[in-house]
C-alpha cells in the first residue's frame, strides 16, 4: 500500500509546487486533488497546461492518485441528475489528460418524499453510464462512501449492485458507521470486494480499528493508496513526518 494526502483541509491552500515539495519531502507518495482548491487542476485547463500538470508531477516523482470531484446523483430533479453525471465526463477527460488513474465522485444523501430504493438504484445506474465513458479515456470512477444516509454500507452496497459496472470502484472512507461493536468486519464483507480506493482519517483516533483495516487491505493484495484526508496545520511537514511513521506502525 502507498501513501498520499487528499488536499481537502490539510493541502487546500497549497499550489502544485508546494504539494510536489511537501509530498517529496515526507515521503508521501501521491496526492488526491480536490477540486476548487489552490492547486487549480480543474477542468479549465488548456491542453497545453495539462500536459504541463502531467510533466510537473511526474517530475516531481508525486502521483496524481486521483481526482477529488463533488459530482452526486441523488437529486429528485433529473436534469440536476444529468448536469452531474456530464460534469463527470469532463473531468474524466481532466483526468485521462493529466495522467491520473481515476475519479472520485460520491452519493450524498437520500432525498426526501423519494422511495429509497429508487434513490439507490438512480445513484447506480447513473454510475454505471459514467464508470462506461470513464473505461474509454482509461480512467476508473471511484464512488466515495459519503452522505448521512448513504454512507451506510447497506445502502452503499445497493448502490453498487445497481451499478454492477467493474469499472466503478468503492473509495473506503473511514467512517464511523463502518464500526459496528468496535469491529469492520461486517461492513467490509458488504464492500471489501469492490474497494479500489482508500480514504483515511485520524490514525490516532483508537475508536477506529485502523490495524483491521490494513490487515484486511493487505491480505486482499491492496497495493493502491491510503489518503490521508486529516486537517490543515500550522508545521504540515511535521505533522506529515508523524502521520507516516504512525502508519507504518498500524501496519500487520
Amino acid at each position: 500500500m502507498k501513501l498520499g494526502i487528499v488536499t481537502y483541509q490539510i493541502a487546500h491552500a497549497w499550489d502544485v509546487q508546494t504539494i510536489l515539495e511537501r509530498c517529496a519531502a515526507t515521503g508521501f507518495e501521491g496526492v488526491e486533488l480536490r477540486t476548487t482548491h489552490a492547486h487549480g487542476v480543474e477542468v479549465e485547463l488548456s491542453a497545453a497546461e495539462r500536459v504541463d500538470v502531467r510533466t510537473r508531477f511526474a517530475d516531481g516523482g508525486v502521483a496524481i492518485a486521483g481526482l477529488g470531484s463533488a459530482f452526486d446523483y441523488h437529486s429528485a430533479d433529473p436534469d440536476e441528475v444529468r448536469r452531474n453525471i456530464a460534469g463527470t465526463n469532463e473531468y474524466v477527460k481532466l483526468a485521462h489528460d493529466v495522467g491520473c488513474p481515476g475519479v472520485k465522485v460520491r452519493p450524498n444523501g437520500l432525498p426526501e418524499g423519494v422511495p429509497r430504493e429508487k434513490t439507490l438504484e438512480q445513484i447506480g445506474t447513473s454510475l454505471a453510464e459514467c464508470g462506461a465513458f470513464a473505461q474509454d479515456h482509461g480512467v476508473e470512477i471511484r464512488v466515495e462512501v459519503h452522505g448521512r444516509d448513504t454512507q451506510q454500507p447497506e445502502n452503499m452496497r445497493a448502490i453498487m449492485d445497481a451499478c454492477d459496472n467493474s469499472n466503478v470502484r468503492v473509495c473506503w472512507n473511514s467512517n464511523p458507521t463502518d464500526v459496528k461493536d468496535g469491529s469492520i468486519d461486517e461492513a467490509l464483507a458488504l464492500l471489501g470486494g469492490d474497494i479500489g480506493l482508500v480514504h483515511i482519517t485520524e490514525l490516532s483516533n483508537e475508536a477506529y480499528p485502523y490495524r483491521d483495516l490494513f490487515r484486511y487491505l493487505k491480505q486482499a493484495g491492496y497495493e493502491g493508496f491510503c489518503l490521508a484526508e486529516i486537517p490543515a496545520s500550522e508545521e504540515p511537514e511535521r505533522l506529515m513526518r508523524y502521520y507516516r511513521a504512525l502508519f507504518n506502525a498500524l501496519q500487520p
